[in-house]
């Protein structure tokens, strides 16, 4: 990138900022519920055309939001549908078809 007159230009956040807080499942950088729109494209682009890698990689966290956010403290509100978690987390990755 090149410099401009006030300095370098911003770069975008990477996904290592894109981090889930841990039992929230909601993203470090812009609280929105995790996988975040900017953690996708991080993903798709870090496993570039491997969906079995990245199913395997978003599996077992899926897992593990699951049994978080079912155990939502009830006063905070209901936890989300566990089909609901599974569109968030496994939903969205592309399907290759033969």
């Amino acid at each position: 990138m090149s410099a401009s007159v006030n300095g370098p230009a911003p770069q975008p956040p990477t996904l290592a900022e894109h981090t889930p807080i841990p039992e929230l499942w909601i993203c470090r950088i812009d609280a929105h519920p995790w996988p975040c729109a900017d953690a996708r494209l991080h993903l798709l682009a870090g496993f570039k055309g491997r969906t079995l890698a990245l199913n395997l990689y978003l599996a077992p966290l899926f897992v593990e939001a699951l049994n978080d956010l079912s155990a939502i403290d009830p006063g905070l509100g209901d936890p989300p549908a566990p089909r609901a978690i599974f569109d968030r987390f496994m939903g969205w990755i592309p399907v290759r078809r033969t």
